[in-house]
C-alpha cells in the first residue's frame, strides 16, 4: 500500500500554497521590506518628533512682534554662533503669583482622573454585558457603542448641549413628572464636563476591558464561590486581577487625552473650569505667546508621560512572570 503525505493533498481545482516565508537569521532584508519596515517610523518622525522637536525648541525663546511671533534661538554674530535659551518661560508656570497654570494643572488632573474613574466602573458594567451575552445580543451592543463614534465629536457636544440647557429635555422631563419645580442649572458647569468625557471617551474604555474579560478564566471564579467567599471578594480576588492589563489600558486611553481636552470644558464647562486645554488655547491665539504656550505644553506632555512610562513598566514586568 503506498503512503501518501498529507502535504501532497490539495484541494481540486486549487493552486499550490506554499506556506509564508519565515525569518532567517543571517538573511539579508529586501529593499522592499526595508521601505515597509521603515515606512512607521517615518510616520512618527514627520507627525511626532518633528512637531514636538519644534515645540520644544520655541519653549526657550521669548515673545516678539514679528513672523513667526518668537525670537530665534540660535543667532550668528561676527562669524560666530550664538545659542540663547530663556528658561524664564518654564519658571513663570511654577512661580506665578496667581497660580493660574498650576491650578489649570491639578483641575485637569482631577477631571481626568475622576473622569477616568466613572469610565472605568460604567465600562466595566458595559464590558462585562458583553462578554457574557449571546453572539447576536453582543453585536447589538456593539453597534449601539460605537454607533455614536461615526458622527462628528463637536456635534456630539452641541447635542449634549441642547440637552442639558436649562429648557432641555432633561428639565422638561423632571418638571412635567413633578420631581423638580425649577429647572436645574447642568450647563456650564463640572457636572457637564463630566457627562461629556464620559459620553465621548467611553468606547475606549470598554473596548480594552471587553477583550480582558474575554480571555477569563471563570473556573477560578467558580473556585472563589465554591470556597465560600463573597461576590465582592471574589470580584477583586479572582476577576480584577485577570483584567488588570484591560483597565491599565483602557485608563490610559481615557486619562491621556482627557487631560488636555478643549472643546468639551469650553463648551460645557463654565468660567470656573479652567483646564490646561483652554490655558493653551488662549495663549497660543489670543494672547500670541507661543513661547509660554510651548512650554506649557511641553510641561502637559511631562505630565501625561509619567502614566505612558508605567504602563510600559507593568507591561513588561508581566511578561516576565
Amino acid at each position: 500500500m503506498a503512503l501518501i503525505n498529507s502535504n501532497m493533498i490539495r484541494n481540486p481545482g486549487s493552486k499550490g500554497h506554499r506556506p509564508p516565508p519565515r525569518y532567517v537569521p543571517g538573511r539579508k532584508i529586501s529593499l522592499r521590506e526595508r521601505a515597509i519596515i521603515f515606512l512607521p517610523y517615518m510616520w512618527m518622525i514627520l507627525f511626532f518628533l518633528i512637531p514636538f522637536l519644534i515645540i520644544f525648541k520655541i519653549s526657550f525663546s521669548v515673545t516678539e512682534i514679528a513672523i513667526p511671533p518668537y525670537s530665534p534661538i540660535v543667532t550668528f554674530e561676527e562669524g560666530a554662533m550664538q545659542i540663547i535659551l530663556h528658561l524664564e518661560n518654564y519658571t513663570n508656570i511654577f512661580i506665578d503669583p496667581d497660580g493660574t497654570y498650576m491650578r489649570s494643572y491639578l483641575k485637569s488632573i482631577q477631571v481626568a482622573a475622576f473622569s477616568t474613574l466613572l469610565c472605568l466602573i460604567i465600562g466595566y458594567l458595559i464590558a462585562w454585558a458583553l462578554a457574557t451575552s449571546k453572539s447576536t445580543t453582543r453585536n447589538i451592543l456593539f453597534i449601539l457603542i460605537i454607533m455614536p463614534s461615526w458622527t462628528s465629536f463637536v456635534v456630539r457636544i452641541y447635542a449634549w448641549m441642547t440637552i442639558l440647557k436649562r429648557d432641555g429635555i432633561i428639565n422638561d422631563i423632571l418638571i412635567s413628572l413633578g420631581i423638580i419645580d425649577h429647572p436645574l442649572h447642568m450647563l456650564q458647569t463640572d457636572f457637564a464636563v463630566y457627562v461629556g468625557i464620559v459620553y465621548c471617551y467611553l468606547p475606549y474604555m470598554v473596548l480594552p476591558l471587553f477583550s480582558s474579560l474575554m480571555k477569563v478564566d471563570y473556573s477560578l471564579i467558580e473556585a472563589a464561590q465554591d470556597l465560600g467567599c463573597r461576590p465582592v471578594k471574589t470580584f477583586f480576588h479572582a476577576l480584577v486581577p485577570q483584567t488588570k492589563s484591560g483597565i491599565i489600558a483602557g485608563s490610559m486611553l481615557v486619562f491621556i487625552p482627557a487631560i488636555g481636552e478643549y472643546v468639551i470644558p469650553e463648551l460645557l464647562g463654565g468660567k470656573d473650569s479652567i483646564l490646561i486645554g483652554r490655558i493653551l488655547w488662549q495663549e497660543f491665539f489670543n494672547n500670541r505667546d507661543w513661547p509660554l504656550a510651548s512650554s506649557v505644553a511641553i510641561t502637559m506632555l511631562t505630565v501625561m508621560a509619567i502614566p505612558i512610562i508605567w504602563f510600559f513598566k507593568n507591561q513588561r514586568k508581566q511578561g516576565e512572570l
